[in-house]
């Protein structure tokens, strides 16, 4: 059984989990020293990337034989 496709490459996966870290850590610590809600962004766009991650995820760990029979 073959593994199925992804849409990001191994080097966008690492950036990706790269920027998502940086972003998690990002937003406690602005939380912490700005005193308006900025900080919020950082939470979103940690959120944003981690649902890109999640879906890459899925479709590498989707078997290859389960998406030809979707396609018909």
């Amino acid at each position: 059984m073959q593994q199925g496709s992804s849409f990001l490459t191994d080097r966008q996966r690492r950036l990706a989990w790269l920027g998502f870290l940086l972003a998690a850590l990002q937003a406690p610590v602005s939380a912490a020293l700005v005193s308006d809600d900025s900080w919020l962004f950082s939470l979103c766009v940690a959120m944003l990337v981690a649902t890109v991650i999640i879906a890459d995820d899925a479709g590498r760990r989707r078997p290859a034989d389960a998406r030809s029979a979707d396609r018909g």
